[in-house]
């Protein structure tokens, strides 16, 4: 593998279709502004380098970015990339990771409006993401000690596991399906709505009308905190530790909860309500026929 070390690049396609070059303390960036400097590339090592040019690493096979900076001015800085590996690494510029496949992340600390979109076979493992709009309609995550802050994360994601996750955000995991959550804080309002398929095993809940229109959803062993609204239109099969503020027009399933503080059945229901509703093992809903002496 050749080695480049202790160089700035400036120009346009600096290093286009480059092959087995690892860059060592170099610099993208200076008064020609060129983008695009890594385009067509493969089997690439960057080390310690610090990219402040747009563009930089599309079409790329291969590529291991470690201990690397990228700055703000770093826009769409991977796209349509195959078999990448980010570690221990800042990356700062919008829209960054798009159309790739078979994506690692480790240790990394991500600000990137738009992170992930479209992407597949992704694992991220102690790293934290600031992202308004981050892994839209992307496929196949694994993530272990991953906190996330941002609005609209995982929407229309499929085929996913999270583990010791910590989540802030809005409208979190909407259409979602084939996604499985253990061991995770999920804050934020109206989480999950129109999923498919979604189970949370030991989660804690926070925020708003969680949990509406799901279909086959499953919390296992859950908590929650500020929830209230929940589980409206929902196939649901739920077992929640300690209280939740409010449940309203369950479709289907059965709701377990140690304390629910309000059961809430209206008259102008869209759909019917069926589901089975219990309070410290008590069943509320449907309520118990009086039986005459």
């Amino acid at each position: 593998m050749e080695i480049k070390e202790n160089l700035r690049f400036d120009e346009e396609r600096a290093l286009y279709a480059s092959n087995n070059l690892k860059l060592k303390n170099c610099r993208f960036e200076g008064p020609a502004d060129g983008e695009s400097a890594l385009k067509e590339c493969e089997n690439i090592v960057l080390e310690n380098c610090y990219c402040d040019l747009r563009y930089p690493m599309w079409h790329c096979d291969n590529l291991v970015m470690d201990n690397t900076v990228q700055t703000e001015n770093c826009r769409a800085a991977l796209w349509y990339d195959r078999n990448i590996t980010l570690k221990n690494s800042d990356m700062g510029g919008i829209k960054a990771v798009r159309e790739c496949e078979g994506v690692t992340i480790e240790n990394c600390k991500i600000n990137s409006p738009e992170f992930g979109w479209r992407s597949r076979d992704i694992k991220i493992a102690d790293t934290k993401i600031n992202s308004q709009y981050a892994f839209f309609e992307s496929r196949n995550i694994e993530a272990d000690g991953m906190e996330l802050e941002g609005k609209y994360t995982f929407q229309y994601i499929e085929n996913s596991t999270f583990r010791n996750c910590r989540f802030q955000t809005k409208d979190a995991f909407w259409h979602a399906k084939n996604v499985t959550v253990y061991d995770s804080v999920l804050g934020g309002e109206y989480l999950a709505w129109y999923s498919e398929n979604l189970t949370l095993v030991r989660c804690h809940i926070k925020g708003t009308q969680p949990l509406c229109y799901c279909k086959n959803l499953k919390l296992i062993d859950c908590t929650t905190e500020d929830c209230d609204l929940a589980f409206e239109y929902c196939s649901v099969d739920a077992t929640i530790k300690g209280k939740i503020l409010s449940v309203k027009n369950p479709e289907s399933g059965r709701i377990c909860a140690d304390e629910i503080g309000e059961l809430i059945v209206t008259d102008d229901s869209k759909r019917p309500v069926n589901a089975e509703v219990y309070e410290a093992g008590r069943r509320i809903l449907p309520k118990e026929e009086k039986r005459s002496a």
